[in-house]
């Protein structure tokens, strides 16, 4: 089983030469049976008004999917905390509401169980390193919420749990919401896989929460990518899939987004 996890910077190519639509198209060179996507948009006019998870999922030929915004709104515009009723799973026809930004999970097998796991965001600004013409630049940003899709995934070789999440920017903050997720999750008998844009370099995820580290792999920035910030870490995997799944990891820059995508093949 084929599983990434990408940060899409809602489809904007850090080098200006590519248009958004060419997002789905990118992820598609992925060839993944499940990917979690964060910085997703929906009906947002810097994005051409496109249903992004539902296009992304569309041309990976992913059946099912589930679109979870933490935002009603614009990031770094207007915009108010989302609620579950803005929820999109694919069943779903409500579709060009209003804007909205989160992150996405799409699924080569059936999705059961799904919840959604919000998350409050920093009381602080803090210092953000964003995408800028000539070069990236810090800015001091206000955090946002945050939010994470938990799904069972109805695999051939047995059912697991898989999160997506993308955590604060803030450090120390995204170390307490990766702790909610993993307590959240933490009675689950079968695998638990939680993938994301976890804003912790290296191995701190792993430290943390006390789960496996499943790829040892820097991810941003593309096309030099130098630290970790994506990772995908399980619980309930033996050792023998863990040290598979490490071997098969691969940071795979596409022409979209400033982080690249992040995949591992896993037996469950």
């Amino acid at each position: 089983m084929r599983v990434a996890t990408w940060n899409v910077l809602h489809g904007m190519s850090i080098s200006g030469d590519e248009p958004s639509g060419s997002l789905a198209s990118q992820a598609a060179l992925l060839a993944a049976d499940i990917i979690g996507l964060q910085e997703i948009d929906r009906d947002q006019t810097r994005s051409n008004q496109a249903h992004q998870t539902r296009d992304v999922a569309n041309a990976m030929g992913l059946p099912f999917w589930v679109f979870a915004p933490a935002l009603v709104g614009t990031p770094g515009e207007s915009w108010e905390t989302a609620n579950d009723a803005h929820t999109h799973l694919h069943s779903d026809p409500n579709d060009g509401v209003e804007a909205h930004y989160g992150v996405g999970l799409a699924s080569r097998y059936p999705l059961s169980n799904i919840e959604v796991l919000r998350l409050k965001g920093a009381p602080i600004s803090f210092p953000l390193l964003v995408p800028a013409d000539p070069k990236p630049a810090f800015i001091k940003v206000a955090d946002e919420p945050r939010v994470a899709i938990i799904a069972d995934v109805e695999t051939p070789e047995g059912i697991v749990t898989i999160a997506t999440t993308h955590l604060s920017f803030v450090p120390g903050y995204n170390v307490k919401q990766l702790r909610i997720i993993t307590k959240h999750l933490s009675n689950r008998k079968n695998p638990v896989l939680i993938i994301g844009d976890f804003n912790l370099p290296g191995k701190i995820g792993s430290f943390v929460t006390r789960w496996d580290w499943l790829a040892r792999i820097a991810t941003y920035p593309t096309p030099k990518p130098r630290i970790q910030f994506d990772h995908i870490i399980a619980k309930g995997i033996s050792e023998a899939k863990i040290s598979l799944a490490r071997k098969s990891a691969q940071a795979i820059p596409l022409r979209v987004s400033d982080h690249c995508a992040l995949v591992i093949e896993i037996s469950i």
